[in-house]
């Protein structure tokens, strides 16, 4: 690697071009910019209009630019290559452009690497030295739940990774880092004041066990739902807990930052008192409670094959080649008791791990069971031969119609793959053709029926685009 010592090192950028003698940057060029405030930050030029004037803006990141009426000058970051100068362990200065008298220039110093451990503060406009020797600058962005990260230059979130920087060192401060240090001794300063919090003793007259407030609520809820138990309260997340806020402890609802990891608490504010707590607490689980009656959820008993058997039927009759072995790879699904209350419980068929499939119904359980069954018959029924009927331009909710297509199975069935999407994102379904459609006895009537699975208001194509279509007509067996 290179033998300067990068601790010691300064460079001098000279020969600045200033921006009212319309001396610009090439399209894109990656500059050091110095602010009318005397700021130094960096950026990739991007001219408006011909580009032959002075307007236009500094990219340094998406939503992150530096208009051109706030710079005075600007230096090439990408016309040099540093190498031969960094492998030669006497120097501890480099200019970077032909020197001048004067105060035409400005240093940089106390560069900073990866190696000794140090990182730049979150958000942190820093000017690089890459390990091929060139020059360049990004904004710090720490990689979440790992080590390293890297530097944003420009949009769609173009980076530097720390692993190709050699040595680094701060910009000025601008807008976005002057925020995250405001969060920072913000953080600091919530921490500080949650070391001793103070605690309302209106608020928190039965202390500040939280489970002691569920209780109590559960009591009332057990007036009107005798089958009620703290599970099914909890079922309704996220859960409430007592957090110290600002200094006094609240009641309030945790989650964790995308940003940081961070524990952001958002407190309750309906009342100002325990009770008017505990009756906020019925309400808030009410719904969840009322719709977890295990005689509903399980009025068919507490042998899931009894549910398994019921979905596996209701799909057979309509999706003959089902057998069982098709099912290998579905969803596997038991009852279980979870913290004292039964529950049905799914895995995928790969998984270790069952986890809580809450729903409100014996017949809502298995109406689930009946669509993973289905697709796995689809998925097991090959495709032998297909027909796409020609359409133009459909809009189907913002959505462009990319494919319709239909197929005829293996077993003699058929199905329909319809596929949608904008510029950015899309997606496919599949729908069975039952044979309750093909019990029509002429193809107008086929449509129908076929339209009640496929509406053309939701999927793009309807009768008038399909009615006329003799191909298709003929595909079907009509």
């Amino acid at each position: 690697m290179f033998k300067v010592d990068y601790k010691n090192l300064t460079l001098s950028f000279n020969q600045f071009h200033v921006l009212s003698d319309k001396d610009m940057p090439q399209y894109g060029e990656y500059c050091l910019v110095e602010l009318k405030t005397g700021d130094y930050t960096a950026g990739g030029w991007h001219p408006s209009g011909n580009g032959r004037n002075t307007e236009g803006y500094f990219l340094r990141g998406t939503a992150d630019t530096v208009d051109s009426k706030d710079v005075v000058r600007w230096h090439s970051l990408t016309r040099y290559d540093l190498t031969e100068c960094l492998e030669d362990e006497e120097i501890d200065w480099i200019n970077i452009g032909s020197e001048e008298e004067g105060d035409n220039n400005v240093q940089f110093e106390k560069f900073k690497s990866f190696a000794d451990k140090k990182n730049p503060k979150d958000e942190q406009f820093c000017l690089l030295i890459m390990k091929d020797g060139t020059l360049a600058a990004g904004r710090w962005n720490k990689w979440r739940n790992q080590a390293g990260g890297a530097f944003i230059y420009s949009s769609a979130l173009a980076s530097h990774n720390w692993e190709e920087v050699w040595a680094w060192t701060p910009l000025s401060t601008d807008e976005f880092f002057a925020m995250e240090l405001e969060r920072e001794r913000e953080k600091k300063r919530e921490k500080n004041l949650n070391k001793n919090p103070s605690l309302d003793p209106e608020l928190f007259k039965y202390g500040k066990d939280i489970n002691i407030y569920y209780e109590k609520a559960l009591e009332k809820l057990k007036e009107e739902f005798y089958w009620a138990t703290l599970t099914m309260m909890k079922k309704k997340t996220p859960v409430w807990e007592i957090a110290p806020l600002h200094g006094k402890y609240v009641f309030g609802q945790i989650s964790e930052s995308y940003y940081d990891n961070s524990k952001i608490v958002t407190p309750w504010t309906e009342g100002s008192t325990s009770d008017e707590f505990i009756d906020f607490l019925c309400k808030f689980t009410r719904d969840t409670v009322e719709h977890s009656n295990p005689e509903e959820k399980f009025k068919l008993g507490t042998d899931i094959n009894v549910y398994l058997e019921k979905a596996f039927n209701n799909v057979k009759k309509d999706y003959r080649w089902l057998d069982k072995k098709m099912l290998d790879k579905c969803w596997k699904y038991d009852i279980r008791k979870v913290d004292g209350d039964l529950e049905f419980v799914r895995k995928y068929w790969s998984d270790n791990k069952y986890s809580v499939y809450d729903v409100e119904s014996a017949e809502r359980f298995i109406e689930t069971v009946e669509y993973d069954y289905q697709s796995a018959a689809l998925q097991a029924n090959k495709t032998v031969t297909t027909y796409e009927p020609s359409f133009g331009h459909i809009s189907i909710h913002g959505w462009n119609l990319e494919r319709y297509i239909f197929c005829k199975l293996k077993s003699g069935d058929y199905k329909v793959s319809v596929t949608a999407g904008d510029r950015t994102t899309g997606g496919s379904r599949e729908f069975f053709i039952t044979p309750y459609c093909f019990e029509a006895k002429t193809y107008e009537e086929f449509l129908d029926r076929y339209l009640e699975i496929v509406p053309d208001y939701s999927f793009g194509l309807g009768k008038k685009e399909l009615l006329p279509d003799k191909k298709l007509q003929q595909f079907l067996g009509y």
